[in-house]
Parts: C-alpha cells; structure tokens; sequence
C-alpha cells in the first residue's frame, strides 16, 4: 500500500501532466491548420505560372519549364511525368509545390 502522501503526489502529478499537456495538443492542431493553408496558398499552378516562375522550382530550368508551358493545360499535376514532360525524380521534388487548377 502507498503511503498517503504518494498517493496524493501521484493523483496531482498525473492530473499536471495532462493538463499541461491539453494546451500544446491545441496548440499544435492550431498552427498546423494554418500552415497547411499557408502552404496551399504558395502553391503555383503549372497552368498558368509564367516560365520565370517555373524556373524558381527546384530541378526546373530553360528546356523544362517551355516543356509545361507548351503542354498546357493540365488536369493533374501528374501529367508532368504522364505525358513525359519532366522524369519522374523531378517531379517528385516539385509535386508538393505545384497545383493544377481548373478554370
């Protein structure tokens, strides 16, 4: 049997812990909701961005970015890799900048 004054320290240590940790679990949903759309917002369409925002793209230059331009438009953003306009390995390192939006 637990001496009482464990008992006691036990009860409001565990009742601590979950009431610090209850903030940070909103905390936590709070800023990862705005980032989400904040990232959603810095997304560029492939069907309307211009080649110098193309180049800004990691792996996108000169030949790749006229490649998108002249295949427009798209339907998915995997069109990319589909109709063979970048490999496969480039667009894994853009998929998560890029949207293909519908007008």
């Amino acid at each position: 049997m637990w001496p009482m004054f464990m008992r006691w320290t036990l009860r409001v240590g565990l009742g601590s812990v979950l009431l610090l940790a209850l903030p940070l679990f909103t905390l936590a949903v709070t800023v990862s909701s705005a980032g989400q759309m904040a990232e959603q917002s810095d997304l560029l369409d492939i069907n309307t961005a211009t080649a110098e925002q193309l180049k800004v793209l990691p792996g996108i230059g000169d030949a790749y970015s006229e490649k998108i331009i002249k295949g427009r438009p798209y339907q998915r953003k995997d069109e990319l890799v589909q109709k063979k306009i970048l490999p496969r390995a480039t667009y894994e390192g853009i998929k998560y900048k890029i949207v293909a939006k519908q007008k």
